[in-house]
C-alpha cells in the first residue's frame, strides 16, 4: 500500500518591503498651483497585499516654507496596518542624499485614509538651493515596510527537492566557451561565435537568415555595419540567457548611469531590427524610466522612427511640464528632431496649445 504523504501547514510573520519614486516635474508650478494645505497624490503601489499612496504638499501641510510628504494607507478593509516608512531625495545618480533622508518609526495605520510622514520634509530654500532640482525637477524615493502574517502548505516528508531552472546559465556557459559554435559575425572589426540553432529559436529574422539567405556562407564570418560591438554583445548575452548583462540593469530605478540608458537605446534598435519582443519591451521600459531633458528629444526620436507607442507617450507626459519643455529646446538633440520628425513636432505642439505654453509657441515658430 502506497504511503500518505503527511501535509501540514505553518504560518509565518514576516516583512514586505518595496520602493516607490515619485519624480516632481515642474517644481516651481506646482508650488504655483497649490497652495499650503493642498496636496497632490501619487499612483497607488501596493505593499504587503495593501494599496498605498503618498501625499505631496508642495507649500506644506502645517509647516511653512517646507514640502510634506505622507505615507496614506488607500486599502479598505486594512484597519491596523503596521508599516515603516522613510522618505529620501534622490541625487542624479538615483541614490538617496544621507541629508535628506527621513525615517518615520513604525505606525499602525487604523483604517482607510489615515497617514504618517513628516510635515518638514524638506526646507524650500534648503532644496532650491542644492543641485538636486534639476530643470525645475526632483525625485522623492519612498521606502515601505510592511508587517504581515501568512499561511503556508507544508510537507512533512519531502523527499525530492526540485532546484530552480538553470538553462539561462548552461546556455551562458556554452555561449563563453564558444562549444559547437557553428556561425560567426564580424562586428566593429571584432569576432563574435555563436550556434544556429540558438539563434533561430530565439529569433525569427536570425532564423529566416542564417537557414535562408546566409546559409551558403557557413564559412566566412557574417558582416553586420549598424551596430556596436558591445551592443551585439549585449544581444547575444540575452538570446542566451533572457537577461541582460549586469551593466544595463533591467527595470530598476537605482544606479543607472547615462551610458546604460544610452546603451538601451541602441540595444532596443538592435532588438527591433532581430525582432526580440521581450528584449524589445525590456529596453522601452527603461528608456520610459529614465527621460531627462537631455535624452528626451532622442528618445522622441527613436519612439517615432521604431513606432514604439508606449516611449513616445512617456515623452510627451514629459514635456507636459513647461521648464522640461524648455530644457529639451535648448538640448543638443532638438536640431535632430526638428530635422527628421517635423510632423512629430506638430503632434506634441497639438497636444500642448491648449496650455498656452511658451515654450510651444517657440516650437511653432521653428517648425
Amino acid at each position: 500500500m502506497a504511503k500518505r504523504r503527511k501535509v501540514t501547514s505553518a504560518i509565518v510573520a514576516e516583512e514586505e518591503r518595496r520602493t516607490h519614486v515619485i519624480n516632481i516635474d515642474g517644481y516651481s508650478r506646482t508650488k504655483e498651483l497649490l497652495k499650503a494645505g493642498d496636496c497632490t497624490t501619487s499612483i497607488p503601489f501596493m505593499v504587503g497585499d495593501h494599496n498605498w499612496v503618498v501625499k505631496y504638499y508642495p507649500n506644506g501641510n502645517d509647516k511653512h516654507g517646507h514640502i510634506s510628504v505622507y505615507l496614506v494607507l488607500d486599502s479598505a478593509g486594512g484597519d491596523g496596518v503596521k508599516a515603516k516608512v522613510t522618505f529620501s531625495i534622490l541625487d542624479k545618480g538615483g541614490e538617496p542624499v544621507p541629508a535628506y533622508i527621513k525615517v518615520a518609526p513604525e505606525h499602525v495605520f487604523p483604517y482607510s485614509g489615515s497617514d504618517w510622514g513628516f510635515g518638514d520634509f524638506i526646507k524650500h530654500e534648503d532644496l532650491e538651493g542644492s543641485v538636486h532640482l534639476g530643470g525645475d525637477s526632483f525625485r522623492i524615493k519612498c521606502d515601505v515596510a510592511v508587517k504581515k502574517i501568512r499561511s503556508d502548505e507544508t510537507h512533512a516528508n519531502q523527499f525530492v527537492v526540485v532546484p530552480p531552472s538553470n538553462l539561462h546559465r548552461h546556455l551562458g556557459e556554452l555561449l563563453k566557451s564558444k562549444d559547437g559554435a557553428d556561425v560567426a559575425f564580424r562586428v566593429g572589426g571584432e569576432i563574435f561565435s555563436a550556434h544556429r540553432s540558438v539563434l533561430a529559436a530565439r529569433s525569427p529574422v536570425f532564423k529566416a537568415e542564417l537557414f535562408g539567405t546566409m546559409r551558403e556562407r557557413s564559412g566566412d564570418p557574417i558582416e553586420i555595419d549598424d551596430i556596436e560591438a558591445g551592443v551585439f554583445k549585449s544581444l547575444l548575452h540575452f538570446i542566451y540567457t533572457d537577461s541582460l548583462p549586469e551593466t544595463t540593469r533591467e527595470g530598476t530605478n537605482e544606479g543607472v548611469t547615462q551610458e546604460d540608458i544610452a546603451t538601451a537605446g541602441h540595444l532596443l534598435v538592435a532588438a527591433d531590427r532581430y525582432d526580440i519582443v521581450r528584449l524589445k519591451l525590456i529596453c522601452e521600459e527603461i528608456l520610459c524610466n529614465h527621460i531627462d531633458s537631455s535624452m528626451v528629444a532622442t528618445s522622441l526620436v527613436l519612439a517615432e522612427q521604431h513606432n514604439y507607442h508606449g516611449l513616445k507617450e512617456a515623452c510627451f507626459e514629459f514635456l507636459a511640464s513647461p521648464p522640461n519643455l524648455e530644457a529639451m529646446i535648448v538640448s543638443d538633440g532638438y536640431q535632430h528632431l526638428k530635422s527628421s520628425c517635423p510632423s512629430l513636432l506638430r503632434e506634441l505642439i497639438a497636444r500642448l496649445l491648449p496650455v498656452e505654453l511658451t515654450a510651444a509657441k517657440d516650437i511653432i515658430r521653428d517648425i
